[in-house]
């Protein structure tokens, strides 16, 4: 039985529950987004196996998932990011933020999601349970295709992608 975090909305841990009943009540639970880049500056997309409980065949970040009981959340997501994708790197913290999203199957995202980032460059072997494909766009090229055909995309990931880019803009700013 795979048990997700559950928290209150300053990411303080209120207990476990079930992964699936987490998304059937639904019960805000910690989650993570990785976003990694190539040295061009474009984005390593995923699009998730067809047979995924939800959001099956869609594109979306690099690597998502829940950080097990116990497990600090980086290092679930350096966990998942080599169990999805093969892909082993350093990331870091960028931001966190809640998002609520229903699916057409009845199931309710509701996580507290911390988004990690980083770069990489070397080879992908994804997990085919897990990964139906994978590719890297630009972020302006990524924007062009949700804005044109948004069903394609996760919900977490146009939510995520806007925050990304304020985030990224601000860290520039800040060098200059």
């Amino acid at each position: 039985m795979e048990l997700v975090v559950l928290v209150n909305e300053s990411d303080e841990q209120t207990g476990t529950m079930e992964k699936m009943a987490a998304h059937r009540t639904p019960n805000l639970h910690r989650a993570f987004s990785v976003f990694l880049f190539n040295n061009q500056g474009k984005m390593l997309l995923q699009q998730r196996a067809l047979k995924k409980y939800h959001s099956g065949g869609l594109w979306t970040n690099t690597c998502c998932s829940h950080p097990r009981p116990g497990e600090e959340t980086e290092a679930a997501a350096l966990r998942r990011l080599h169990e999805e994708m093969g892909i082993s790197t350093s990331i870091r913290h960028a931001f966190s933020f809640i998002y609520k999203a229903s699916f057409d199957n009845g199931l309710i995202e509701y996580e507290y999601d911390h988004v990690f980032i980083g770069q990489y460059n070397g080879a992908i072997a994804p997990n085919e349970s897990e990964v139906a494909g994978y590719c890297f766009k630009s972020v302006e090229e990524i924007k062009a295709d949700i804005a044109i055909k948004p069903q394609f995309y996760t919900e977490w990931f146009k939510i995520a992608l806007p925050k990304l880019e304020l985030y990224l803009a601000n860290r520039q700013s800040k060098v200059a």
